[in-house]
């Protein structure tokens, strides 16, 4: 593995938690990108275009800290224990494909592993613990 990042979900707040996140930890936004920016994101409501579908704050040179809202008008409600994931950024597609079958067994897959529209070999699970996982490989990443 490359490393480890949390992953925050919010209800609609992530803009402002993530400000705040910056504020205090400082560091720079290497992403900051609304669901109106992606494809599909046309068809959405104007209130869901501007929430954030993916925001990435680098607090250091080994830290980031990413977030997005959920879609509440995709029925994606928020409780404590659903509202983080911890995201695995891989070295091969070998071994995410490895890692999410075995975070996966006995527990839920979220989204199925694909290739995504930004470039990554990507998916969700949760594991028989009730812990969320997101698996990421790219061959750009650091």
């Amino acid at each position: 593995m490359r490393n480890t990042t949390p992953y925050l979900h919010f209800k609609g707040n992530a803009e402002q938690a993530i400000n705040f996140y910056k504020s205090v930890l400082g560091g720079e936004f290497l992403i900051f990108q609304r669901y109106k920016d992606v494809p599909g994101g046309e068809k959405m409501s104007s209130q869901d275009q501007e929430k954030l579908i993916h925001v990435s704050l680098q607090v250091s040179l080994s830290i980031t800290i990413m977030a997005s809202d959920t879609m509440q008008s995709a029925e994606q409600d928020l409780v404590a224990g659903n509202n983080f994931h911890i995201c695995l950024h891989t070295e091969s597609e070998a071994e995410t494909e490895r890692l999410f079958e075995g975070l996966s067994k006995n527990g839920h897959v979220e989204m199925p592993l694909n290739k995504t529209f930004w470039g990554a070999y990507f998916g969700m699970c949760q594991d028989k613990f009730g812990i969320h996982w997101m698996l990421s490989y790219s061959v750009d990443q650091k």
